[in-house]
C-alpha cells in the first residue's frame, strides 16, 4: 500500500517482516518476555502480521494498521515498565543485525520513542490514587 508521505527512513516491507519475525522467535525463547507474550498471543502468525503493519504504517505511512498499542499493553495486566529495556534490548540487537546502520539508528530512536510512550502507559496504571505504587 504506498502512502502519499515519504517512509521516515528507507526499509522495505520485506525489512519489517524479516525483523518482526527474528524478534518475534526471540521473544518467544526468552525466559522473562515469552511467558507474558505466550499468555496473550494465541497465534503467532497473525500476531506477527499486525505488528508487520504496525511499523509498515509507522514507518512507511501504509495506514494498514487499526489498533491501540497502548490500551493492548495496559490491558494486559502483566506487562511491567520494567520489561521494556529488555524488550528494547533485544529489538535492537535484531535491527543492528539485519539492517544497515543508519536504518537501524533511525528505526531504534522510533522504537524508544514509542517504547517510552507504553512504558509510561504501563507505569501509571502500577500508580493508585496518591501516588502509592500497586505492587500487583
Amino acid at each position: 500500500m504506498n502512502s502519499p508521505l515519504p517512509p521516515r527512513f528507507h526499509v522495505t516491507r520485506p525489512q519489517i517482516e524479516s525483523v518482526v519475525a527474528e524478534f518475534y522467535d526471540l521473544i518467544r525463547r526468552h525466559p522473562g518476555l515469552g511467558p507474558v507474550f505466550a499468555a496473550h498471543v494465541a497465534d503467532w502468525p497473525a500476531h506477527e502480521e499486525k505488528i508487520t503493519r504496525f511499523w509498515a504504517n509507522a514507518i512507511l505511512f501504509e495506514r494498514s494498521y487499526d489498533g491501540n498499542p497502548q490500551r493492548v499493553h495496559v490491558a494486559a495486566g502483566d506487562v511491567r515498565a520494567g520489561q521494556f529495556e529488555v524488550w528494547l534490548a533485544l529489538f535492537d540487537g535484531v535491527l543492528h543485525r539485519q539492517l544497515p546502520p543508519d536504518t537501524a539508528t533511525a528505526w531504534s530512536a522510533l522504537a524508544h520513542r514509542i517504547g517510552r510512550g507504553l512504558r509510561m502507559g504501563v507505569a501509571d496504571r502500577d500508580i493508585a490514587p496518591g501516588g502509592i505504587p500497586r505492587l500487583v
